[in-house]
């Protein structure tokens, strides 16, 4: 008889006679959401049922508070002590790979082939990273708001344009019934700015950076496009169409609810809470200002970190974690856009019929990543700045074309980020 010891600790006789098993190598994670309790409790389901799945590994996890995550990462990296596993938003893993942090997933892409685009991190033509959900920006409306102004309800195949769209606001503003006839979300000055912000650019066919080579901002964030968005973007302020800066942080949670405004521009995370509270809410697709309607993709994703000595235990947990119950699961439980159609149907809101399938919809028609640059972490400060800058009234032209210039400046200190 012998003592075998389990992973509970318990200590128990065993009669057999069979060589011990070997003990599952322990994979390090790393994760931004601690305090979100509903996202803790489905990941620690994945990795509580990938640990029990097979027995070459085992998977532990610290999370931290997201607005440190970035920081806590930049200092492992340099301290050279980073996990295996690593959550990275989106549009910063360009950075992350360039800068070392993320090594390619050992994964073969085609294993996410129904994933949803803004789902998958591609830098210099390698996966990086993968995202169990992605996220959409919608007009919010009520369809009685609609009809009431005599307003026709676009379509993600005909949606408005500039024209009508302004008149939507015209009609709002003087019907009298709305302190602001659009809710921007302007008082969170962060990754908004850059997500929910540069598709209104990006319609009008300008951009933050010129993709063609990711080396100057010169053209695509002041040209002729450009200066027209930006001449757009100051009279929403200046017309009193909505609020600006000093907007209170509530609003995007109440505002619209509460009749503060007849339209909202606001992400799919607050969709579930705004149909409990508004019976007749409908998600309207972008207007289209001229060169198409975009909205934002690209959310938090898993990778390797450049430093993890097991890269193949740690490419097992990710695609465990992307089976379509666990995307199913995330949705379900954030209110998030499930990657896969397949997921999709799997849902309560994201399946046909669903109250939210517009919003897959959306992110598979009109989505666009921001720029796959590691330049973007700084390109994306710039464009808040100039955005926050001429909504407060700031010359168009001279505020556009200063932001080239620091976004110029950085890339060129920065040896062009790689970009060939």
């Amino acid at each position: 008889m012998k003592l075998t010891r389990h992973l509970t600790g318990v200590v128990i006789a065993s009669t057999c006679l069979c060589a011990p098993a070997l003990a599952q190598t322990k994979l390090t994670m790393w994760y931004h959401g601690a305090g979100n309790e509903v996202e803790s409790r489905i990941l620690n389901q994945i990795i509580s049922d990938f640990n029990t799945s097979q027995s070459d590994w085992t998977v532990t996890i610290e999370s931290f508070p997201e607005k440190s995550y970035n920081d806590s990462v930049a200092a492992a990296a340099l301290a050279g002590n980073l996990p295996d596993i690593l959550d990275v938003d989106g549009p910063v893993m360009p950075n992350w790979a360039w800068a070392g942090y993320l090594q390619p997933l050992p994964i073969d892409e085609s294993e996410f082939a129904d994933f949803l685009p803004g789902t998958k991190g591609v830098w210099d033509g390698k996966l990086y990273s993968v995202g169990l959900w992605d996220a959409a920006v919608a007009l919010f409306a009520r369809q009685s708001t609609l009809d009431g102004l005599g307003l026709r309800t676009p379509t993600l195949d005909k949606p408005w344009s500039r024209e009508e769209f302004m008149a939507a606001l015209d009609a709002a503003k003087a019907s009298g019934k709305y302190e602001f006839a659009l809710d921007l979300g302007m008082n969170d000055q962060a990754e908004w700015y850059s997500y929910a912000f540069s598709p209104f650019l990006q319609s009008f066919g300008g951009d933050i950076v010129d993709r063609s080579t990711y080396k100057t901002a010169e053209g695509a964030l002041n040209g002729e496009a450009a200066q027209a968005f930006g001449k757009w973007w100051q009279s929403l302020f200046t017309g009193g169409y909505a609020p600006g800066t000093s907007e209170d942080p509530a609003d995007q949670q109440t505002g619209f609810i509460g009749g503060k405004f007849a339209f909202q521009w606001n992400g799919n995370w607050r969709a579930v809470a705004t149909m409990e509270a508004v019976d007749d809410v409908v998600f309207l697709p972008a207007p289209d200002f001229g060169a198409g309607n975009k909205i934002g993709a690209g959310s938090w994703q898993f990778g390797v970190s450049a430093k993890s000595k097991h890269p193949e235990g740690a490419a097992e947990f990710i695609k465990f974690a992307a089976q379509d119950k666990y995307l199913a699961a995330f949705s379900d439980g954030i209110g998030l856009i499930p990657p896969t159609p397949s997921a999709a149907q799997m849902t309560k809101n994201y399946k046909d019929g669903g109250p939210l399938a517009a919003f897959f919809d959306l992110s598979k028609a009109q989505a666009l990543v921001r720029p796959v640059t590691p330049g973007y972490v700084v390109q994306a400060k710039v464009f808040t700045k100039a955005l926050a800058d001429i909504a407060n009234g700031a010359d168009v032209a001279d505020t556009l074309d200063a932001a080239v210039d620091e976004i110029d400046a950085d890339i060129e200190s920065n040896g062009g980020y790689g970009h060939r």
